[in-house]
């Protein structure tokens, strides 16, 4: 028997709806799994039986009600999403507040709870930068700054130890031939810099680690390394072709 990625996942689907269903006929209450199944397979079921989508999230809503699942199950099982075959073809059916009764809130198994906001860290330096490249540029929040793109023109050396003063996962953007102003904050923890672009690849306060990796930033064309911002717009180094593969011993990931 010959089955399509999405007829397999039906039949999947159909097994743990069977077997919530002969667990439910025992007289047992149903987990998360269980309910999930059970909900999405009704959908599927009254969808293959021709009816309208709004019949099938109604008949997977008046499936099961709070004294059919567990203490919590509930208040976790809040949305099933499921895509079914209609008549008129496959359609996504959200099932909106399937079982109902649901009334731990916050104390629910598996519930998110917001973390308590902590405050924003004070930039301990801040720096001009310029993005020389023909392309935008974007450094993301924990990249080691004295590391990104040999293109942007700024002060290596004031940079380096130190990361972007912005919330952990977001990033910053430079505009092709565009300047700008950015805070940054020491990097925490061991202060071991890993990666990048290659220029460290150890501790960062090792003796002599700071003036090593300003010889070789130099070295491979990064602007700013060997000298003020601007100073090296006009030298060999910054005249060479902008393509980063120009200086593949300290390549930096693509976006920083």
């Amino acid at each position: 028997m010959r089955l399509t990625p999405t007829e397999r996942d039906r039949l999947l689907l159909f097994g743990a709806a069977e077997l919530a269903r002969a667990r439910r006929a025992r007289g047992l209450r149903l987990n998360v799994p269980e309910a999930t199944a059970l909900i999405a397979d009704t959908v599927c079921e009254a969808a293959r039986d021709g009816r309208r989508l709004t019949e099938a999230i109604a008949a997977a809503r008046s499936v099961l009600g709070p004294d059919d699942v567990l203490p919590g199950v509930a208040d976790v099982v809040t949305e099933v999403h499921v895509e079914a075959v209609f008549d008129d073809g496959s359609r996504l059916a959200v099932v909106s507040d399937p079982i109902g009764g649901g009334n731990l809130g916050d104390g629910a198994p598996g519930a998110l709870l917001p973390a308590p906001a902590g405050a924003e860290q004070e930039p301990a330096l801040r720096l001009r930068v310029r993005n020389t490249a023909t392309v935008p540029v974007s450094v993301t929040s924990h990249f080691h700054f004295f590391e990104a793109n040999p293109r942007l023109d700024f002060d290596r050396a004031a940079s380096y130890g130190m990361r972007l003063a912005v919330p952990a996962g977001s990033s910053f953007r430079f505009d092709p031939g565009g300047e700008a102003e950015v805070g940054l904050v020491p990097i925490g923890g061991a202060r071991v810099a890993i990666g990048f672009a290659g220029l460290v690849d150890g501790p960062l306060d090792a003796p002599g680690a700071k003036e090593e990796a300003l010889s070789r930033a130099a070295a491979c064309g990064y602007l700013g390394a060997g000298a003020t911002p601007g100073d090296l717009s006009s030298s060999p180094a910054a005249s060479r072709d902008a393509n980063p593969d120009a200086h593949p011993a300290a390549r930096p990931k693509e976006g920083n």
